[in-house]
């Protein structure tokens, strides 16, 4: 993000959810809440919070639904495990108060939600998406002597895998045993992130020195994905946030 250094950097992060925590969220992301703790949140301009995925019901019932007409499957999950995520898509305040403000944010996060789409799966299974438009960057808006907002986008999400179910042995028809019986479509958060191997320009995995394949981390590649839709999507002003930081994001 920002460093005081001119550059306008693009942020990208995950944040997988609990049956137990998406209430929390739902309250959040909809502005559902008679009060906040946060000072900078601005009752008066929440109407100008900008949906590109509006939510049919609560998070929570919209999940059972897609569970009750089979587009998702969470057979063999633990009754703790990770059903939603949350990505939330960033730039500096700068980056859009140079650009005009709120049009250009509202523009920049319509494509952003289409990178979204892709990076999901599919719209099928985004909950909400919405643009923030309420909240205030007290340092910026200080410093200038005028109101200067924070765009950003939350899109909560179904995190899945395509996954097959083959015939078992008890099976009575022995020829089936072994083939697939079914594929559904299995909420996974650690199956939906998990690193993968870095493959070279012929598809062959990229091997450490002990011999061990090297990864590439789910969330740099998010990052790399994010970025690179909006480069695409033709904003070329904008750089990757920097690879490998430490840094952690702050309430």
């Amino acid at each position: 993000m920002a460093r005081n250094d001119g550059i306008d950097r693009t942020s990208a992060r995950n944040v997988n959810l609990t049956a137990a925590k998406i209430g929390n969220a739902q309250w959040h992301n909809e502005r559902e809440k008679e009060s906040y703790t946060n000072p900078d949140i601005i009752p008066e301009r929440t109407s100008q919070n900008i949906h590109f995925k509006k939510p049919t019901a609560g998070y929570a019932e919209m999940f059972a639904q897609m569970e009750k007409n089979g587009v998702i499957s969470t057979r063999g999950l633990k009754t703790d495990a990770n059903l939603y995520g949350e990505l939330i898509f960033d730039v500096n305040s700068a980056y859009f108060y140079n650009h005009g403000g709120y049009e250009f944010a509202k523009r920049f996060y319509e494509d952003a939600y289409r990178a979204a789409i892709e990076i999901v799966g599919g719209e099928q299974y985004i909950l909400s998406a919405v643009m923030h438009a309420d909240e205030r960057n007290r340092a910026m808006s200080e410093a200038l002597g005028q109101d200067v907002f924070h765009y950003h986008l939350h899109v909560v999400y179904v995190p899945v895998v395509e996954k097959q179910i083959f015939w078992s042995k008890r099976c009575k028809d022995k020829s089936l045993v072994g083939t697939v019986k079914e594929t559904i479509m299995q909420v996974s958060s650690s199956k939906k992130w998990l690193s993968k191997p870095a493959l070279d320009e012929q598809g062959v995995p990229i091997l450490q020195k002990n011999g061990k394949p090297v990864l590439r981390k789910s969330y740099s590649v998010l990052q790399d994905d994010f970025f690179q839709a909006m480069r695409n999507a033709g904003y070329s002003d904008v750089e990757r946030g920097e690879r490998g930081s430490s840094e952690e994001h702050l309430t």
